[in-house]
């Protein structure tokens, strides 16, 4: 499970955080909306810096943990996290980012530049200013990394822990079916053995609220496409991780190859992008999307952002989020005034 590469990162990470203040808090900080990689991620960094270097550690997010999975992934594990809104963040003299970089504008630690930060996004401008950051597009999940960093530490995965990280590394590479290596496979395999499977289980399905089927009953009823390329643009939503996995159920429909949804929640539409072309530049793509006015990025395959909107100033929320599909079936080669609705056919009655 340990590569020669962690084993050489590891000293250099092991060094920077030794010269640190022993008295000084860390921050270690997930993106906003977490993940189970970025959650994973987190615990398994937090639990490092606390047993090998005896440091005071908290785990935040930002954001909203709305994805039954992912409460349930919290609650059965028992993964302490908090919201960055119960802490006073000048109490904490270190911080870190896992699953995420700075100037991505989907983490809490605004202004701010860390000491650490774990990711396999690529790299961000701002990243290069880091003291420690350890980037690998290469590796399907972040939890993968941060495994790693564990065994170079000497310490091994609890029941609960190596539960977590498999599904981290399941739920991120959608069980090996989008970009990961060698490296996520090894570590899936190591940890199968290991893990809760109740437990797991209980993680995979998740008793649902009846807003989920109401926001799913609203996303096949707005269906629209054009060409290879399927959209769906929610109204208001419970929360953003809704928009992502309406995504991904999206892009499995028969002969589609990209996928858009879009949902709106206070002041922000969320967008997410989904593609089965394993040599696309998703995140890439999104930036494009966006422009300025928004902040976005993510992998090859898929890719997640948001553009403010400031209510009846700029007109209905709709309208920005028809022309941001219209953006991308440009972009696409795909021509935007042919987007049209997807008729869902009623089922004949069946006789008995």
């Amino acid at each position: 499970m340990l590569s020669d590469l962690t084993r050489e990162r590891y000293e250099v990470f092991a060094k920077l955080v030794r010269r640190k203040a022993q008295s000084g808090r860390w921050l270690v900080l997930t993106h906003d909306n977490p993940d189970p990689d970025s959650i994973a991620s987190a615990a398994g960094l937090a639990k490092v810096l606390r047993r090998s270097f005896r440091r005071q550690v908290r785990v935040a997010y930002g954001g909203i943990i709305g994805r039954a999975e992912n409460q349930e992934l919290v609650k059965v594990l028992g993964v302490h996290i908090s919201h960055i809104r119960h802490l006073d963040v000048k109490k904490y003299k270190h911080y870190a980012l896992v699953d995420t970089q700075p100037g991505t504008g989907n983490n809490a630690l605004d202004g701010i530049i860390p000491d650490l930060v774990f990711d396999h996004h690529p790299v961000r401008s701002a990243t290069r200013k880091v003291p420690f950051s350890d980037i690998r597009t290469d590796y399907g999940a972040t939890a993968t990394m941060i495994a790693e960093y564990i065994s170079a530490s000497g310490w091994e995965l609890t029941k609960k822990e190596a539960t977590a990280f498999l599904y981290a590394v399941r739920s991120e590479t959608q069980d090996f079916g989008r970009e990961f290596s060698p490296h996520d496979r090894t570590l899936f395999d190591e940890l199968l053995p290991k893990a809760d499977l109740r437990a797991l289980a209980r993680i995979q399905t998740p008793v649902l609220p009846l807003s989920y089927y109401q926001t799913l009953h609203e996303a096949l009823e707005k269906l629209e496409s054009v060409g290879s390329l399927v959209i769906s643009h929610l109204g208001a939503i419970p929360n953003p991780d809704i928009v992502p996995e309406i995504a991904d159920l999206l892009l499995r429909m028969r002969g589609m190859t990209w996928s858009l949804c879009t949902g709106v929640l206070n002041d922000r539409i969320y967008l997410s992008l989904r593609t089965t072309n394993s040599r696309a530049d998703a995140g890439r793509l999104m930036r494009r999307i966006l422009g300025r006015r928004g902040r976005g990025g993510g992998h090859g395959m898929m890719a997640g952002g948001w553009i403010e909107w400031p209510g009846s100033r700029s007109g209905s929320a709709e309208g920005l989020q028809r022309y941001l599909a219209q953006r991308l079936a440009t972009i696409l080669k795909k021509k935007p005034e042919r987007i049209t609705p997807i008729a869902m056919k009623s089922s004949p009655t069946p006789t008995r």
